[in-house]
């Protein structure tokens, strides 16, 4: 549709070892598995990515029929992990780089409560919509992870910080926990790891077999 492969997407899921009482739906990074299309910033080679991108400057023009298109994608994935019989606030969206910045972007405009998001190495696509488009967010109250490098040559580090920032101006500012990591590039880190680990255990606490 629309001459993408943006339509449909086929998400790669782990089967719970027991009955599921929580979900986290995690996306991926520019040149990751998942969807193909090709991407503006790298002279339109055919790549994974989530919506194109023009430009990694403050100013540069966005994708956004691209960025709906795609949010539309994971606010069904949601859907059905609803319908599947997990509950909506038991639901971490995250993502790294552009599937972070998808996944914020998501959490703002669906109506779905959601347990919270995980942003990594990130930005807040579209961000002069809002708050507008945060008007009548159910996550208001969400709690977000952000981590970022503080040596991220591709998604500088000020973008993180600019984005946490207009993210406290958004939703509640005391459910917003920024981390840095010194050193770190484009990447992950084992501490890193371990904040979303414990992120994650803190948002999705077990629950009593019914």
């Amino acid at each position: 549709m629309c001459g993408n492969n943006m339509s449909a997407p086929l998400p790669a899921i782990v089967p719970a070892a027991r009955k599921a009482t929580a979900a986290v739906i995690f996306l991926h990074g520019l040149g990751d598995t998942g969807p193909i299309m090709p991407v503006t910033l790298n002279m339109r080679m055919n790549m994974p990515s989530w919506f194109d991108i023009y430009g990694l400057s403050p100013n540069a023009n966005e994708d956004e029929a691209g960025i709906k298109r795609a949010s539309e994608n994971i606010k069904a994935l949601i859907d059905q992990e609803v319908k599947n019989g997990i509950p909506s606030h038991r639901i971490i969206l995250g993502g790294f780089s552009q599937g972070g910045a998808l996944s914020l972007y998501t959490a703002l405009t669906t109506q779905q409560k959601l347990a919270g998001v995980v942003a990594l190495s990130c930005w807040l696509p579209l961000h002069k919509s809002f708050p507008q488009a945060a008007a009548n967010s159910a996550n208001k109250d969400m709690h977000v992870l952000q981590c970022h490098g503080d040596a991220d040559p591709l998604v500088p580090y000020a973008f993180g910080i600019q984005t946490a920032e207009k993210m406290k101006g958004l939703i509640n500012p005391a459910n917003i926990t920024f981390k840095s990591y010194r050193g770190l590039p484009h990447s992950a880190c084992p501490e890193e790891m371990v904040d979303v680990k414990r992120f994650i255990e803190k948002q999705l606490p077990p629950i009593s077999d019914e």
